[in-house]
């Protein structure tokens, strides 16, 4: 097979199962790994050359560990520090140490033990990360240990890349060989950051004078790969290589330019990596041994779950966010692939299982999560009073007040909404989930509460029955639905104000039961072209009486935007947008009104009609179209190029 063959294969199957992944909403690790087993020799044997593919997907795992340099922090550490090295040291160490004991019960040496123990330490940092993300539940307190823990694993998964390879020496030699590999890691990584600092910084000075981005990202992967290069020149992996440059650089000012930078790289060639995975993944083999791998399976989440719940207990947290974040981290994580891969002379069957293993943990792991509050709620007790107590607090804030606003999220929208709601003399409650903020905020006498708006119970608590509006401060659609769906079951009359980040969702939000949609985009864009106008010499009067309509007609003049090459990260699947078509003689269009082409029928609006120079905006139906006219047409991608074809189609 050829490299470009080899190539259009991966890229192919990686396409495949990311969009397979995206419409069932699961993490695309687990689309690559089904692909990959599928193209694999023990599947179709669609990939003939699997070792030049692994050597294409090893980048895949430099520009990871890239990453995760770039995220490495010392004051975050510090900040973090009883979590991470308290709790998420004795969680890896424990969890290896256990791991290794059960494999030598079965007979296995201590060596593979502790390889296989570093691969099931490991939990999802990508599928955990966006869980919390979505729950909003990063401040709270089992998300802080969560991510405390994930930090490190992340910083482990460093030393076990030097420790696991090694481990297949014999024991006399394993002692000494292990403390040249720690010895030249020692040097190599001291001599890059005590001298690598400050010659960083002027280097990344000098190529940023080019202000060119091609130089940039070359630049980048120059670093990255050189660093790579010399630490395997000495002996050690190149993913060392790599995390020491992104330590480099995450001291520097260009770091989250880097990281923008570097994504797509990282992306792309992680996945082939986990395809690579994947074509280890013998379907033959796992019929076999299937009561293994569910043995194994049980054994890793309970075994996990066990270890951080206890730890966690152990370590002041209250039982019921111990056993949250030993639900949240009891499967395996995509480091647990990584490590798998640097286990050399590992039995065919034990690899089997133990992949197998990984891959359905976690698959299993998002659905273990949306069952986490479920169990906790079942099996402690303690938390249906500290519930009851929770929601009692909130009660007492708002008993008293009478046609009060309720405030969804007190970050710095809802303080600036609440300060004019306090100057009018308008009573409110805050509902927020960042302790630090509530604490401060209620020390600073604002009547602010600890609270989950998305909860039932929480707006009823704050005075839902009661209050004579609602504003979701957030701009986060998934939330506002959710509080639009308890308002309309329980007060379909209360108005609710949502806060949207642009024309996207304003019919999603509308349709869910909103009163008022306030787009932030548009929001800004009126009070530029009101500054603009005044300054420019129209009458101020003018300019409130142009913002009122464009308000009233719900932004309508406003909605939509053309497309250009810098707008690919704004851009998602159903993002309004304006399209200009040219009629040029022999257009089917040419000689029809608007409302024959019936656009509308193809979810697509005519925004605009130039016609030899004048533009006319929201033009009548009976308009009858001329060559040279151009339309400016607005829709989603699809209904535009629907509506392009139909008004010029022979």
């Amino acid at each position: 097979m050829s490299a470009l063959s080899l190539v259009l294969l991966l890229l192919g199957a990686s396409v495949f199962a990311v969009v397979i992944c995206r419409r069932f909403n699961l993490p695309p690790v687990l689309g690559y790994l089904l692909v990959g087993s599928l193209i694999g020799p023990h599947a179709f044997n669609l990939m003939a050359d699997v070792h030049r593919a692994e050597y294409l997907a090893e980048f895949g795992v430099v520009f990871l560990m890239f990453s995760i340099g770039l995220e490495f922090s010392l004051p975050k550490l510090y900040t973090m520090k009883r979590i991470v090295f308290g709790l998420g040291l004795l969680q890896v160490a424990i969890t290896m140490v256990l791991t290794t004991g059960l494999v030598m019960l079965f007979g296995v040496g201590w060596q593979l033990g502790i390889a296989l123990g570093g691969v099931f330490a490991m939990s999802s940092t990508a599928v955990l990360t966006k869980l919390l993300a979505e729950r909003m539940q990063l401040d709270s307190a089992h998300g802080r240990e969560v991510m405390g823990v994930l930090l490190f694993q992340d910083l482990a998964v460093v030393p076990l890349l030097v420790l696991i390879p090694s481990l297949t020496q014999p024991p006399e030699k394993l002692a000494m060989l292990m403390g040249v590999a720690l010895l030249k890691a020692v040097v190599v990584l001291a001599v890059i950051l005590v001298f690598g600092q400050k010659l960083m910084r002027k280097w990344f000075h000098i190529v940023a004078r080019a202000k060119s981005s091609e130089v940039f990202v070359l630049n980048v992967l120059l670093i990255t790969l050189s660093l790579a290069a010399l630490t395997e020149l000495a002996g050690l992996s190149l993913a060392l290589g790599a995390f020491v440059a992104g330590m480099l650089i995450s001291e520097t000012e260009y770091r989250l330019q880097v990281e923008e930078d570097i994504k797509p790289f990282r992306d792309v060639l992680m996945g082939l990596f986990f395809v690579t995975i994947g074509v280890k993944l013998d379907l033959h083999i796992l019929v076999g041994h299937w009561w293994q791998v569910i043995l194994v399976l049980i054994g890793l989440l309970l075994i996990k779950g066990l270890v951080v719940g206890l730890l966690s207990w152990r370590l002041g947290a209250t039982p019921g966010n111990a056993i949250r974040s030993a639900l949240w981290l009891c499967a395996g994580g995509e480091f647990g692939f990584v490590l798998l891969g640097e286990v050399a002379h590992m039995p065919k069957a034990v690899e089997q299982v133990a992949l197998t293993a990984l891959v359905l943990s976690m698959l299993a792991a998002p659905f273990i999560v949306h069952y986490s509050e479920k169990l906790v709620m079942r099996f402690v007790a303690s938390e249906w009073l500290m519930r009851s107590m929770h929601l009692t607090k909130i009660a007492v804030q708002s008993m008293g007040t009478e046609k009060h606003a309720i405030l969804c999220g007190f970050g710095r929208n809802g303080q600036y909404l609440a300060r004019f709601l306090g100057q009018e003399g308008v009573n409110y409650i805050a509902l927020d989930l960042d302790p630090d903020r509530v604490r401060e905020a209620a020390a600073g006498g604002e009547s602010v509460v600890f609270g989950d708006a998305t909860r039932k119970d929480a707006l009823i608590a704050a005075g839902l029955m009661r209050a004579s509006v609602i504003i979701v401060t957030m701009s986060d659609t998934p939330l506002a639905e959710k509080v639009l769906h308890h308002v309309q079951e329980l007060r379909p009359d209360l108005p609710v104000v949502v806060r949207t980040i642009d024309e996207r969702d304003m019919g999603r939000l509308a349709k869910a039961g909103a009163a008022e949609v306030v787009p932030e985009t548009l929001e800004a864009s009126l009070m530029l072209a009101s500054h603009a106008l005044v300054l420019v010499g129209v009458p101020i009067n003018r300019v409130l009486k142009r913002i009122r309509e464009t308000r009233s007609q719900r932004y309508r003049l406003l909605r939509g935007f053309y497309r250009g090459l810098t707008d690919r990260e704004e851009e998602a699947e159903h993002q309004l947008r304006l399209h200009s078509v040219w009629l040029e003689p022999g257009a089917a269009a040419i000689g029809q009104t608007l409302a024959e082409l019936d656009l509308d029928s193809l979810g697509c609006e005519v925004s605009a009609i130039r016609r030899r120079g004048i533009r006319a905006i929201e033009p009548a139906p009976e308009t009858c179209l001329e060559a040279g006219d151009v339309v400016v047409v607005l829709g989603d991608p699809e209904a535009v190029a629907a509506a392009e074809h139909r008004l010029l189609q022979k």
